[in-house]
């Protein structure tokens, strides 16, 4: 495929979206940017953001991603809650790096959801990547956990979900969303070094 057609296809990928679907994408590049900025407003754009991508998702008949679009949420919330909320007596919970029992819970949100996600995928869909998919939502999922409990390693389970579903994406001919999802691989990396200064600065 030469670069000229590459880029067509990205072009006419974006202009067969609809502005539901752009809005979606626009909230979400917000909520990464102020994410990496260590701003507790991330997940007031987050949430929009993925009420729209719910909408979407539902018009396209995607239930399964529905459902790990509604985990996002759930995470959301509970992130901003546990950011503001769970203790007034401090304005925002220290980054802090993951011990044994976080790296415990990981491991089980990986390996747990992969499998419950691989065999939904298997059994009860018709998807054609089961193994890559069941992958990158299990990894969301657990760095979302880590993003709301604030620590820093996040950016790495998010990276890994972003590695693998760029060339899925591309596969697909998800063409928009795998260009969003290399942008988000970038700024992650960014965000995993402003966190590392914020976290040297924060006692």
């Amino acid at each position: 495929m030469h670069i000229t057609e590459f880029v067509e296809q990205i072009q006419n990928s974006f202009l067969q979206t609809s502005w539901l679907e752009r809005l979606a994408v626009l909230f979400g590049v917000v909520q990464v940017l102020l994410s990496r900025k260590n701003k507790i407003s991330n997940y007031f754009f987050g949430i929009v953001g993925i009420c729209l991508t719910i909408s979407v998702l539902y018009g396209a008949k995607l239930y399964a991603e529905i459902l790990l679009h509604a985990y996002y949420l759930v995470m959301s919330i509970y992130g901003l809650w546990y950011w503001k909320f769970r203790n007034q007596s401090q304005q925002q919970i220290h980054i802090t790096r993951c011990g044994p029992q976080d790296w415990s819970i990981v491991a089980g949100i990986v390996v747990v959801g992969y499998f419950i996600l691989f065999g939904f995928l298997t059994y009860f869909t018709d998807s054609d990547v089961p193994v890559m998919d069941a992958f990158v939502s299990s990894t969301a999922w657990a760095g979302m956990w880590l993003l709301a409990k604030r620590k820093i390693e996040n950016w790495i389970l998010l990276n890994i979900s972003n590695f693998v579903a760029v060339p899925l994406l591309f596969y697909k001919g998800l063409y928009l969303f795998a260009c969003l999802t290399i942008f988000l691989f970038i700024v992650a990396i960014s965000g995993y070094i402003k966190w590392r200064k914020i976290m040297s600065s924060q006692f």
